[in-house]
Parts: structure tokens; sequence; C-alpha cells
């Protein structure tokens, strides 16, 4: 099961996150969302527990809770939704 995990101290690892969700169940992949121009954590990431029941029982025992003093927000990850690649800010109509 893939969960969402929000709010996160953008101090926080990969490392401290396994921690605090190991002891729900097996872990598997922890992924921090990390900005791609400044290299800094977004602070949100997902993390890959082994089967629904200790994910489920992870988002029940840590939803809410807190981690270096913020308040985490954890539910199950909903499948990315694929964005329409357009491009953006056009300056639009000039006239010369």
């Amino acid at each position: 099961m893939k969960i969402y995990v929000g709010n996160l101290p953008y101090s926080v690892s990969e490392d401290d996150i396994r921690k605090t969700f190991e002891p729900f169940g097996e872990v598997g992949e922890v992924n921090i969302i990390i900005d791609r121009m400044s290299g800094r954590s977004k602070g949100f990431g997902f993390v890959e527990m082994a089967n629904d029941d200790e994910g489920n029982k992870a988002i029940e025992g840590l939803n809410g809770t807190e981690l270096d003093g913020r308040q985490l927000n954890v539910n199950m990850a909903r499948p990315r939704v694929e964005r329409d690649n357009r491009g953006g800010g056009g300056g639009g109509g000039r006239r010369y």
C-alpha cells in the first residue's frame, strides 16, 4: 500500500520517516519529494507498506501526530493525475 505523508518538517530524512512507520509493519520504499530548483524537501513524501492492513494501521496511528513539531497528514496515496503539458504563461496578444 502506498501512503501519502504531508506536512513533513523540511529537515526530516527518509530514515526518520522509516523509523516512524516501522512500529506499524514492514516499510518498503520511502520517498521524500524534493524541489528541483532549490534541492530542498517540498514537505511531503510517500511510504510503501508491505500490505493494506499494515498501511491502514499506520494511517490510523500516525495521521494527526507530530514529527519534529509539525502535525502529519497521513492518508492513502491517490494515483497521480497526468497533466496536460501545454506550457504556460504566454504574453498573449502583442501588437506591433
